[in-house]
This record gives C-alpha cells, structure tokens and sequence, in this order.
C-alpha cells in the first residue's frame, strides 16, 4: 500500500521528543518494516536542509514549500494551508497514494483539501482536540474536518466520545492508541547519571507542586521535570521560578531537563524510580507508555487515553484528576516500596510488547485505511475535475 502521512510539524527526523512526532515516525517506520510505501509531507521549517530525505528505516520526508522555512505553531502555518495543499496536490497528480492520513488539525485540513481533488479517502488523527483546550478557528476547523475524513481514529474512548459530540458518526471512529519503539524504549541499557537515593520523573505542568510535596516527606529524593514552558525559557518564566521556590521552601531538589531529545529519553526514564503522568486532559499517554516500557512503574491521573495505558494496582497508581493530595500519597506509597515498583516494573513491560509496539498499531491502522477505502494495488482515480 502507498501511505502518504500529511504531518506539517511531525516528521520523523525531528530530535525532541514530541508525542505527535513519535506517532509519525513509530507508525511510518512500522508500516515501512511491514512492505508498505510510506511517505511523510512536512512543512520546510529550515533552509539548509534537502527537500527530499530517506530515513534509515525506508521513509520518505518530503519537506513542503508553504510558508517562512522556520518553525511555526499550526495557527500561524493557518495562512498558508493553500500553498501547503497545492504542493501535495501536485505530486499526488502524477503518483497518488492509496490513502492521506492526517497528523493534527491544520495537517487534517490540507489532507481532506488534498484528498478531495485527488479522489484517495484520508484518514485523521487529531492528536488533541480543541474541545479540551479553547474553541475558535481551531475548533470550527476540527469539526469539518471530522466530517470529510472517510474515517477518523482517536486515542481514548474518551477522545472518541469527544468526537461523536462534535458530529462525526461512531462507525467513522476507531480507537487506536499511540505506540512505543521497544527496541529504543527498554529496562536494560544506559541510566542518567544521578546523586540522590530516589529520583521521580515529571512533565511540567500545574500539578508538579503536588509531586514537589511529596517527595519534600521522603529523605533523599528529587524531582526531575522535563519539557519547557510555555514561554520556551526556563530562566525568566513565572511557573518554573515559583516551582524553584517551593522546591527552596521544602527543602527538595529539583532539575529542569528542558527539552529532552528522543535518544536522552530512554536513558533519563531508566535512571527514574517512578515516573508521574498528572494531566487533566492527555490524548496519547505516551510518557507513560515509554516509562513502562523501561520498566519504570507510572502514577498517573485517570483521564483520557492514561486511563487506558495505566492498568491501576497493575503496571502503576491512578488518582482522580485534581486531588493533589492522593496525587501525593500515591507518590510516596510508590517510592517507598520496593517490591510494589518491582511488580509494577514487569507488569507494565508486559502490558507493552502485548499492545502498543509501533507493529501493533500499524496492524490497526491498516485495518482502519481498508475500512477507508484504501485499495493497494487497484487503480487509482485520478485528480477531480
């Protein structure tokens, strides 16, 4: 099958690690593993690199001319949706793939756009949904691009039910969750060096205070955040020096990793005794499938697609989104036992192999490209007129 994966900021030569740029080159290289022609549509976001390049694992990205060659958030790509379209347009005119799948709503946009003119049905992944972030343009966006798509998967029951509000049918839904490299993402291999006893591992956000006040109660332990905030600076921005002072009050080291790249992850999750994932909304629960994976037991809140990686009392602790304190206690319950860590550990690799490897994800996403549509091998209809 000939796949075209349609992801203006996701490719799969990105270094940070991003959750929609490792959904993109885990399901493309899988699929690639598995015979089928994959191609990745990028925005040309730097100058000093070719418009064309071929992975080590037989992708390849094509870098689309639409818009200044720097990055963009998807808003501010918006403007030129229609040089991104025709682009894609162009070549599909003259080799067409047997299916568009869409990466993210701007990129779901130019995929139904693209698709239509070229008679191939597209597939959408949204990756998040404006409906738990903030409505306008976005939002208006999502819903018709929802409608056009010949399917559309989601990453939690709760995203899918998301979905159904918006107006798109259940038939047209498939969940399909998010997937880990397993030959990247392993419990044996290098560890980040550390200092203390205990170390837990984070992801910035307003709920890392709680996980601070855990570990201010256990003797020995640090906290290491990872990502940046908001502002991308980490020197000057309100949230990082209030959370430097509540570290300060209590006494308790913290360490601001920043952006961490794909290759320093698996060593920095390895060198963790507890990873948390406390979100109010968290459409992949990758972080929590790449600690279980490295065999690192999660204590994560029991919202959207966590609740369907994180088996509670299984492979790590849920706690209710928004109670910071059973946040905290099941921080300090999971630190302080070794033997519960130990169970968790293997549980969690073994919840990993068994369902959400790149090469069973790609086996339910060709399953959702068949339901779509997509014929490899048959003819396909040429551009509408």
């Amino acid at each position: 099958m000939k796949i075209a994966m349609v992801s203006a900021h996701g490719s799969p030569h990105a270094e940070v690690s991003d959750p929609q740029d490792a959904y993109v080159t885990g399901l493309s290289a899988a699929l690639s593993r598995q015979g089928h022609e994959v191609t990745v549509y990028r925005r040309r976001d730097r100058r000093d690199v070719p418009e064309r390049t071929r992975t080590g694992r037989g992708v390849e990205v094509v870098r689309v001319p639409a818009g200044p060659a720097k990055p963009l958030d998807d808003e501010h790509v918006l403007p030129d949706v229609g040089d991104f379209t025709s682009f894609l347009v162009d070549e599909w005119a003259t080799s067409a793939p047997h299916v568009v799948h869409g990466h993210g709503w701007m990129s779901g946009m130019a995929s139904v756009l693209g698709g239509r003119r070229i008679g191939v049905p597209v597939v959408q992944t949204f990756h998040s949904l404006a409906t738990a972030e903030a409505p306008g343009e976005r939002r208006r966006i999502e819903v018709l691009v929802g409608r056009e798509a010949a399917q559309l998967t989601a990453g939690s029951a709760s995203e899918a039910f998301e979905l159904t509000k918006s107006g798109v049918r259940r038939t047209r839904i498939s969940v399909v969750p998010s997937g880990v490299d397993v030959a990247e993402f392993t419990a044996e291999g290098p560890r980040a060096a550390r200092d203390l006893p205990y170390r837990v591992l984070a992801r910035l956000n307003r709920h890392t205070g709680a996980v601070l006040t855990a570990l201010s109660r256990v003797d020995g332990a640090e906290l290491v955040v990872v990502g940046l905030p908001p502002s991308g600076r980490t020197t000057r921005d309100p949230d990082v020096a209030r959370l430097r002072d509540h570290a300060k009050h209590l006494d308790t080291k913290i360490v601001f990793a920043g952006a961490v790249t794909r290759q320093e992850m698996p060593a920095l999750l390895r060198s963790a005794d507890v990873v948390v994932c406390a979100s109010s909304y968290e459409p992949s629960g990758a972080l929590a499938l790449e600690a279980m994976a490295c065999g690192v037991p999660v204590v994560a809140t029991a919202v959207d697609a966590l609740a369907d990686v994180v088996v509670g009392g299984v492979t790590g602790l849920l706690v209710p989104a928004g109670e910071q304190e059973s946040l905290s206690r099941a921080v300090r319950l999971l630190l302080l036992d070794d033997t519960l860590r130990d169970e968790f550990s293997v549980a969690g690799q073994d919840r990993v192999v068994a369902r959400y490897t790149w090469d069973h994800v790609a086996a339910d996403l060709l399953r959702v490209y068949e339901r779509a549509g997509a014929t490899a091998g048959m003819p396909v209809a040429g551009p509408a007129r």
